[in-house]
């Protein structure tokens, strides 16, 4: 690291000039330059708040060549700040250099979505840096609209109002407490965001916060064509506007004269929305609580009235008796698994659940079925499981690895074609390689084999392969393998297909059989 001076980033706080830390006054102070960004000449409001310990220092202005308009750079924005951030970093390494110490000043906190962040990382790697924390934005709102956002075990998330729509709704419904920051152009999406999520009722607008031009207002009651990007939202967490938003949704006991209660479990396909059947969509749009695999539950749209109750992947059985537990309260409910519910999915884990306690027999339990992996794999290669196939989970999590390689052998031995679901994970890593030695004492290492990964997302391959040059340590959970039978063949346009008919000596026949 180069001698010279020490570059200082230094949170001024949010607009008040009585916020700024002592330390941060007196290195303002002390300083041979005080640099700052802006987003036009004389507009920085980090140097408003500091100017009067301003007396004889050198200023570099660090002006951005654009901020929400459009640029002719060739590189498009993130081009022109790529260039713009180097020149400014230049700027200041320059000072540096000659061994003069450096005030870098940041509105809020230097590391809080602050400029300062990448002059910390062009910079740091030559000369030393030194941060000043300061009162970040959220925390002078919150000071403004004396709004408690946390309280015992809270989550607070906080949000880029850039974010899209959908995943800022999906976002603000799973927290208990949120901050919504960038806003300006992007304010109207927020405010669509919030509705969906249920939470635009209780959400505070602050407009710049702490200084002489503050506004505090309902985010309901905000003209969007007034929103400066110098603004934040607040939900609250747990106040008593979000406990009176949770009773809303409390489950509610059914009267005695109701209907017999009912669960969905619904079965999302294998990932893209296109192969999300309507009926599942339909009902989803009915529910009031998603129960489900955290992956899983993200996947349906938020909107106003939906609860999303998301968890791990090991639960299974405690995810089937909450959601058991809500419809029998009179919920609407919907357990959600990816592909098809009933294949290594939740419908067999919620069926499990109700058979534990005599009281979920007044729940009925309705399953609508989803696109399954093996189908989408088997559509992606041709025909691998045109003929007689059976479905294998190689995970011993619900049963020995005894029982997998008995089975494994069983299958292997009746010349099934076989779709091998969960083969390899870091927890397993030697499985895959097992099974396929098991498999090799029945069948030839010529047998066809198809690795599909990640079927229908964007990142899918399909690889057409044998069972002898398989490479295990190409497969990991995103893969379903299919193993074919003897018969298994692959056209010379390089697509899988079994034979449906089989003669009296158990062996596929191609075309069809003779009256």
């Amino acid at each position: 690291m180069s001698e010279g001076g020490v570059l200082y980033g230094v949170g001024v706080g949010p607009g008040d000039p009585e916020l700024l830390t002592l330390k941060a006054a007196r290195l303002i102070d002390a300083a041979d330059v005080v640099a700052y960004h802006s987003g036009r000449p004389g507009s920085s409001n980090a140097r408003a708040i500091v100017a009067d310990l301003l007396d004889g220092q050198v200023e570099e202005e660090l002006v951005y060549p654009v901020t929400t308009g459009t640029t002719d750079h060739p590189g498009g924005y993130a081009g022109a700040m790529e260039d713009f951030y180097a020149d400014s970093a230049a700027r200041l390494i320059a000072h540096l250099d000659a061994g003069r110490d450096v005030v870098l000043l940041s509105e809020g906190d230097p590391l809080f979505y602050g400029s300062f962040m990448y002059m910390h990382d062009r910079i740091s790697l030559h000369h030393r840096v030194e941060i000043v924390p300061g009162v970040t934005s959220m925390a002078g709102a919150t000071a403004t609209a004396a709004l408690p956002l946390m309280r015992q075990t809270d989550v607070l998330t906080v949000l880029p109002g850039t974010l899209p729509e959908a995943e800022l709704a999906r976002r603000l419904a799973d927290t208990e407490a949120a901050v919504i920051m960038k806003l300006g152009r992007t304010f109207p999406a927020v405010r669509r965001a919030l509705e969906s999520a249920g939470r635009l009722e209780h959400a505070v607008y602050v407009e710049r916060a702490t200084t002489g031009r503050e506004r505090r207002l309902p985010v309901a009651d905000v003209d969007p064509a007034t929103v400066p990007y110098f603004s934040i939202i607040l939900v609250d967490g747990d106040s008593a506007p979000s406990r009176a938003r949770h009773a809303e949704s409390a489950p509610k006991p059914l009267q005695h004269n109701e209907i017999r209660a009912e669960l969905l479990v619904v079965g999302l396909g294998p990932g893209p929305d296109r192969w999300i059947t309507p009926e599942v969509t339909e009902a989803l749009a009915d529910v009031e609580h998603v129960i489900g695999y955290a992956p899983y539950v993200n996947r349906v749209p938020q909107r106003p009235g939906l609860r999303r109750h998301a968890s791990g992947n090991t639960v299974e059985v405690d995810r089937a008796r909450h959601a058991l537990d809500l419809a029998l309260a009179g919920e609407r409910v919907a357990v959600v698994s990816g592909g098809d519910a009933g294949v290594f999915g939740m419908a067999a884990a919620v069926f499990e659940a109700q058979a534990s306690d005599p009281a979920y027999d007044e729940v009925h339990v309705r399953v609508l079925p989803g696109v399954s992996a093996v189908q989408a794999v088997a559509a992606r290669a041709g025909a691998p499981v045109g003929a007689d196939f059976a479905v294998l989970s190689l995970s011993d999590r619900l049963k020995p690895w005894t029982v997998v390689e008995q089975r494994l052998a069983a299958i292997a031995a009746a010349d099934l074609v076989l779709a091998i679901y969960n083969p390899r994970s870091r927890a397993r890593p030697t499985q895959m390689a097992d099974a396929q030695r098991v498999l090799l004492q029945h069948k030839d290492a010529r047998t066809v084999v198809v690795v599909g990964r990640d079927i229908g997302r964007a990142e899918e391959s399909l690889t057409v392969t044998t069972l002898g040059e398989l490479d295990p340590e190409t497969i990991d959970m995103k893969c379903l393998v299919v193993v074919g039978a003897s018969s298994t063949r692959v056209t010379s346009a390089g697509q899988v297909w079994s034979p449906r008919f089989v003669g009296h000596d158990g062996r596929s026949r191609p075309g069809r059989p003779r009256d």
